[in-house]
């Protein structure tokens, strides 16, 4: 059975981390063991989100708090709701995703865990940035990284702040200037963590902002190697994008 690695999708290689997903959950539905399922359906569409494929997101996540609720698993219940409130906030549904997140944040906190709650609160930031919430989304932010600080654990923190960046540029008054230095600061968390799929969304927020400044040939370059490193999963959400961006500024 291969182990379910969003960490492999940060790394360079979603084709990879989506076999591993499928794996596993074809794995555990044939040995009929539940808990093991739950533990693959929940941890899947970490992988499948980022993707971009929210719609076997969302299916996953139904499958899983089904099967929590025929098991009283109030864990795995909370866990595929706040999956749900995810793909919410990725769909245009920011409304929605709010109410969904914060009765699942509450629920998950009262288990006791903190893994994923800075990953919840980008996705609060997200969604409140898209409700033109700034003051809620810069919050969520501020949350995100005080929960990194304590818990030692730097997985979300290039995303984090090149999430801030983004805020930044859509305030009321927004700022380049602290823009650009959130992104910078995000490609470097990437780069040191070798998490190339961080590192190819700074890339692309920062090439955004230089090509909007007229710097299109700076931009290109800082945004080509890093999406010519890639060798699988072109058909990805994020990839996509960075092609059509390299497109644009060539």
């Amino acid at each position: 059975m291969s182990a379910i690695s969003p960490e492999r999708r940060l790394l360079g290689y979603p084709e990879a981390a989506l076999a591993d997903a499928n794996e596993a959950i074809r794995y555990a539905r044939e040995i009929g063991h539940a808990a093991t399922l739950m533990y693959a359906l929940g941890i899947a569409p970490l992988v499948v989100v980022a993707r971009g494929d929210y719609a076997t997101a969302d299916l996953l996540s139904d499958e899983v708090i089904a099967l929590a609720d025929q098991k009283g698993a109030l864990f795995w219940k909370i866990f595929g709701m706040r999956l749900r409130g995810q793909c919410l906030a990725c769909t245009g549904r920011a409304a929605q995703a709010v109410k969904v997140l914060t009765a699942t944040a509450n629920a998950y906190r009262s288990t006791g865990s903190t893994a994923l709650v800075p990953l919840d609160q980008l996705y609060f930031a997200k969604a409140y940035t898209e409700l033109g919430q700034f003051a809620d989304a810069s919050s969520c932010i501020d949350e995100a990284m005080a929960t990194l600080e304590k818990n030692k654990d730097r997985l979300w923190e290039a995303e984090v702040l090149r999430l801030s960046g983004e805020i930044a540029l859509m305030e009321k008054v927004p700022s380049a200037t602290k823009a650009e230095a959130y992104f910078e600061r995000a490609l470097s968390v990437a780069r040191q963590q070798q998490a190339k799929s961080w590192e190819l969304r700074a890339a692309m927020s920062l090439a955004r902002l230089w090509h909007h400044q007229g710097e299109t040939q700076q931009a290109r370059e800082l945004l080509a190697p890093v999406y010519g490193w890639f060798t699988e999963g072109f058909d990805t959400r994020d990839l996509k994008e960075a092609k059509a961006l390299l497109d644009e500024l060539a």
